[in-house]
């Protein structure tokens, strides 16, 4: 280093407090502020049985902020949260009750889903633990000071699902501006459920899950704030490509992609600049792109 680049160096270290950040610090430094968040999906579903009070407690035990969730209507009309239409994978249902295929949630009452025992399948020590409502599932989540990515399942199979999700949350105190501006994202694979979602509460944070074409992302940009695809349909130049955008509330377009559960993996979409990633293993996923 000259003595004009050294004296350069010192005048500009004691502008900024004797603190000078080289072009590899500064890219450090960048780093380090834009590591994706992570999300456990279905709580921290690697640990205890998706979608539980449980898997929400795992996530919790981890340090894990932001959990994701599948909500679904029964025939009674109540929200409860489950991934798959049907019951057979993570409950007891075809034993406790036989003759009734193809055990599909919107065919059971909400008491009938609460007789289940959803967490045998996973290991002995959660046997007993119930397939949640949402009521149930937001009290949890509250109590833990957690954040919540809420996934709309099969809108098309339950018609006014939107306006009870809603619903729901509003009576829970999920939609005052403390939870929409920091704690809340609705999403689905329904582009028209997230429109429904926006028109109905234009306040709230939505999400699109899937991957539409470049020239298709202007329209999604109308009335979603991200767009959530699966990890091995991007790459960097997708990343950025939605993130040239504002989403429906002004702010760039963000990404949170799924289902990553390795470390490397975790390694290579962060580096594609992805905003978030949703994980079985959100410690694993953590570890590797702090």
């Amino acid at each position: 280093m000259s003595v004009r680049t050294a004296s350069a160096s010192t005048a500009v270290a004691a502008l900024l407090g004797g603190c000078v950040l080289l072009p590899a610090a500064q890219a450090q430094a960048s780093d380090a502020r834009h590591a994706p968040v992570v999300f456990a999906h279905r709580g921290a579903s690697a640990y205890a049985p998706e979608n539980t009070l449980a898997a929400v407690d795992a996530a919790d035990d981890l340090g894990i902020a932001w959990v994701e969730n599948d909500v679904q209507l029964t025939k009674d009309g109540v929200l409860v949260v489950m991934h798959d239409t049907n019951l057979k994978r993570t409950t007891d249902a075809e034993e406790v009750f036989p003759g009734r295929a193809p055990w599909a949630v919107k065919d059971f009452t909400a008491a009938e889903i609460a007789k289940l025992d959803a967490g045998s399948w996973f290991g002995a020590r959660y046997a007993g633990a119930r397939v949640p409502t949402l009521t149930q599932y937001l009290r949890r989540v509250e109590r833990n000071h957690q954040k919540l990515l809420l996934e709309i399942k099969s809108p098309e199979i339950y018609p006014g699902i939107e306006k009870e999700t809603l619903r729901v949350l509003r009576e829970e105190g999920w939609l005052d501006r403390r939870h929409v501006k920091h704690r809340l994202v609705v999403q689905s694979f329904g582009a028209e459920s997230v429109k429904t979602v926006h028109a109905q509460r234009p306040d709230v944070v939505t999400g699109f899950l899937g991957t539409p074409a470049v020239a298709d992302l202007p329209s999604y940009a109308a009335f979603t704030d991200q767009i959530n695809p699966s990890h091995g349909t991007i790459d960097a130049a997708y990343v950025a490509s939605v993130h040239k955008l504002k989403g429906a509330h002004g702010k760039p377009l963000r990404v949170n992609t799924w289902t990553v559960n390795d470390a490397a993996k975790a390694a290579q979409v962060a580096g594609y600049g992805v905003d978030g990633i949703i994980t079985n293993n959100p410690d694993i996923v953590r570890d590797a792109t702090r």
